[in-house]
């Protein structure tokens, strides 16, 4: 059927005022197909993205807004596609390889609220196109705060609101033109609800009390800084474990290196170039030559043959290199806590109590203990407690790490009670 504007039961409103989250049934759920106002015009010219951005800023009421990559066969993260609704202006669709950048977009929104689906996947590639919002409404991250089962924009749509949505284009190929009819009418589908969907999460946050918690969470997901590139990504290789000489690491890394480069000039994911399977099979067998590379497993295709010469002198450098990379890096994290009770049963016990009574207040607060505490600052806080252990040294050290206000009042005292009184450890 077509999307309709939903009009939520007196009794769903009423549970949720009460904080309750609704139950959903699979069986009553009504589909959703197209969009209430059809598919509209890509825009992809000046002249209409002058329009859109002068019905946007004429619209009213926050934005539901949405993107769409290519992970997986372009290089990078960039956007191919940004859907955007606002009441009094429809849905509107831009393709924005055309252009610079969204920035007319941009100002037409200044002063409305942004409404996205975990927001954390889309800003760093609408911050690409200078857009960036004023004010944030995360839906995923409502639904996880408010305790839904399930987190996805399909499974929360189902819950709140008896609509099922049609996710069957989420892994495509959005770089694809012209975009295929039936991948249009997913994109329009994607925003056509999160302004409803809004107002639900919403009421059910507040009928559980959580209404600054999620302003809180909202605004420091808004204002967080884009992920910085990891160090030493080379190392990431899948399968780099089996390799044990360091000349092999060279050789993965040079590899590594020269297919980023060529990725990028082409504008391809690194992994459509060569797989990481074909790199590591490389640095084991070390070929010297064309012909001897290419008899190596996973190096088939016109860009293992056509960029043959540059894979066989990236292997090369790798043979020569008078410094080669260390096996093992020594991390700057702590080790995983399931080694703590050998060789370090001190944070062992401050952690395994830390983590059984912060499930406790998480159970309470009907949310993930992940949503109080990230498991990094747990493990960071266990392992190096702050110099004074009382609840004003570790409510400071809490802050300086990044947690909310919310999250340092209900976290901080169940800390420090563990720190100073932790139970034993069992018997091993």
């Amino acid at each position: 059927m077509t999307a309709t504007l939903h009009q939520p039961s007196p009794e769903l409103l009423q549970g949720l005022k009460a904080g309750v989250v609704p139950e959903s049934d699979p069986a009553s759920l009504t589909r959703l197909d197209a969009p209430a106002e059809g598919i509209p015009e890509i825009v992809d010219q000046d002249w209409a993205l002058r329009r859109a951005a002068d019905a946007l800023a004429a619209g009213t009421g926050p934005v539901a807004v949405d993107a769409e990559r290519a992970s997986g066969f372009r290089y990078g993260l960039r956007a191919f596609l940004v859907q955007l609704r606002r009441e009094g202006a429809g849905t509107i669709l831009i393709d924005p390889e055309p252009f610079e950048d969204l920035a007319i977009i941009d100002e037409a929104l200044a002063e409305a609220e942004w409404i996205l689906h975990a927001a954390h996947q889309d800003l760093p590639c609408l911050h690409e196109l200078s857009m960036s919002p004023r004010a944030l409404f995360d839906t995923e991250l409502a639904a996880r705060l408010a305790g839904l089962p399930r987190v996805g924009l399909g499974p929360v749509v189902e819950t709140m609101m008896g609509l099922k949505l049609a996710k069957e284009h989420s892994a495509a190929d959005w770089s694809t033109r012209p975009l295929p009819e039936s991948w249009l009418n997913y994109a329009s589908l994607d925003v056509e609800l999160l302004i409803p969907l809004r107002e639900l999460m919403a009421t059910l946050l507040e009928g559980q009390g959580k209404t600054e918690i999620a302003r809180q969470e909202f605004e420091a997901e808004r204002v967080a800084p884009d992920p910085a590139p990891k160090q030493d990504r080379w190392r990431r290789t899948h399968g780099l474990h089996q390799l044990r000489k360091p000349v092999q690491l060279a050789a993965v890394k040079e590899l590594w290196t020269e297919r980023e480069q060529v990725a990028q000039h082409q504008d391809r994911a690194p992994g459509r170039l060569l797989p990481d399977s074909a790199l590591i099979a490389a640095a084991k067998a070390m070929p010297r030559t064309v012909p001897q590379l290419l008899k190596v497993s996973g190096f088939v295709g016109r860009a293992a043959t056509r960029e043959a010469p540059r894979w066989v002198a990236a292997l090369q450098r790798a043979r020569t290199a008078k410094e080669l990379p260390p096996l093992h890096v020594k991390s700057s994290t702590p080790p995983p806590p399931r080694s703590w009770p050998d060789r370090h049963p001190e944070a062992a016990a401050r952690y395994e109590t830390a983590r059984t009574r912060l499930d406790r207040v998480a159970t309470s607060l009907g949310m993930p203990r992940e949503n109080l505490i990230t498991p990094a600052v747990l493990k960071q806080m266990c392992w190096q407690p702050p110099t004074t252990v009382d609840l004003t040294g570790v409510s400071d050290e809490l802050t300086r790490l990044g947690l909310r206000p919310w999250q340092v009042q209900n976290a901080a005292a169940v800390l420090t009670v563990a720190f100073l009184d932790p139970d034993p450890l069992p018997d091993r």
